[in-house]
């Protein structure tokens, strides 16, 4: 029950006037931040959609940088292995003319010089940076020179050239998310991108009777390999080769030891799993065909291993040579074909990544739709109708000025209210 008082009427008048200030209050809010939504209970049900919009739309923002990000590293990497392919071209072209048995051998030491210096033009592109400061085909490895180049006397060049090419990059493992749990394939390594042959690895070493010590894994170009205590040769090369690895592997008939080939042009990369709960096992240092895991990326090739397979460069090298001794059969042969298989395997790369950039360009087309379409989505749920908030704000406006002459003339100030 209420206490009926002098002072009642003033106490109720006060609190209508101030639930008018605080309506007020709260339109001017929804107009000033352009959403009819500040707490959860304006509308609970448009409130839990607007975050779901919301989160949503922070994702597909994201997948949008990232699909932009790919389309413009592509685009770099496609520049510079198609200017790598116009240099191997050019290495073709003076192959063919050096082979065709009409120059005599000064003319064909001055295509060699030619071609040495296409070579380091080659080299030089394959450690090309790309805008973002990162080396664009060392994989994973982004600050670390994917090629380094090791000089020495070439016979009939002189001395301070370049007689071999190391790759000391690493796998082109880094993705991006251009999608929820769809990821692309960023880069192409510089040991895909700059090979020429398939590699084929022969271990010397008798494996008939070998066994695995205990369980454990190694990798083949990044994929990990799980064996198991016990398991035998014939057991791991099913296992290579029911892989994803772009490896295949075989018993060597004459050494019964491991091979490895890969599938394609590309540098095949073998580690053993460095594991501290069981650091005794070491599959691919048993059989002969590692000699210990990678340091700085360089070759760990077993000693005692049969290793075929090289590189552009190794190619282009074989060529120069061959020209500066004047040897137009091996010109002519594998001088050629070793080009020929370089160009092939770089073209079938650039048009990997060109593959790449399609996916890319459809992603972020797609991207480009929809999110405009959650916007609009998001703005249904949460957006204010300005005319109706309007109307309202001037309702209510005139109903708290119409409330304050009332109460201004309904409670008059008189000389007893300044004296209690």
């Amino acid at each position: 029950m209420r206490r009926i008082s002098s002072d009642m009427p003033n106490t109720d008048v006060q609190y209508y006037l101030r639930r008018q200030e605080e309506g007020l209050s709260n339109i001017q809010s929804k107009m000033a931040s352009q959403s009819r939504i500040r707490e959860l209970r304006d509308d609970p049900l448009a409130a839990s959609h607007a975050v779901r919009y919301e989160s949503y739309l922070a994702r597909l923002e994201r997948f949008e940088k990232n699909t932009l990000y790919a389309k413009e590293h592509y685009n770099v990497s496609y520049t510079y292995m198609n200017e790598a392919a116009n240099v191997l071209q050019r290495i073709r072209e003076l192959a063919v003319t050096g082979a065709n048995g009409t120059y005599a051998p000064e003319d064909l030491r001055i295509m060699a010089v030619e071609v040495n210096e296409l070579l380091k033009e080659l080299v030089a592109l394959s450690n090309s940076v790309g805008p973002d400061g990162k080396q664009i085909f060392a994989g994973d490895k982004a600050f670390t020179e994917p090629f380094r180049l090791v000089e020495g006397a070439v016979a009939g060049g002189g001395e301070n050239m370049v007689v071999r090419v190391e790759y000391r990059g690493a796998g082109a493992s880094r993705k991006t998310e251009i999608d929820d749990h769809a990821y692309a394939d960023l880069d192409i390594g510089g040991g895909e991108a700059f090979w020429a042959e398939k590699m084929q690895i022969f271990s010397s070493v008798d494996a008939v009777d070998y066994r695995v010590s205990a369980a454990g894994s190694f990798y083949l170009d990044g994929v990990e390999i799980k064996v198991n205590q016990g398991d035998t040769l014939a057991a791991i090369v099913a296992k290579i080769n029911d892989s994803p690895a772009p490896v295949k592997a075989y018993i060597d008939p004459q050494t019964r030891g491991l091979a490895l080939e890969g599938t394609n042009a590309h540098l095949v990369r073998a580690e053993d799993r460095i594991d501290g709960v069981n650091p005794e096992v070491r599959v691919l240092r048993d059989l002969g065909i590692i000699r210990g895991n990678m340091e700085n990326n360089a070759p760990n090739w077993s000693g005692s291993a049969r290793v075929y397979g090289g590189s552009v460069f190794d190619m282009v090298i074989r060529l120069r040579d061959a020209l500066y001794r004047g040897d137009q059969d091996f010109t002519g042969s594998q001088g050629i074909g070793g080009m020929d298989l370089a160009l092939g395997n770089l073209n079938a790369r650039i048009a990997q990544t060109g593959s790449r950039q399609e996916r890319a360009e459809s992603a972020w087309e797609r991207l480009n739709q929809e999110i405009p379409n959650v916007n609009a989505s998001l703005a249904r749920e949460e957006s204010l109708d300005f005319a109706d908030a309007a109307t309202e704000l001037k309702m209510m406006d005139f109903a708290h000025k119409a409330s304050l002459q009332t109460a201004a003339r309904i409670l008059p100030t008189t000389l007893l209210d300044f004296l209690r």
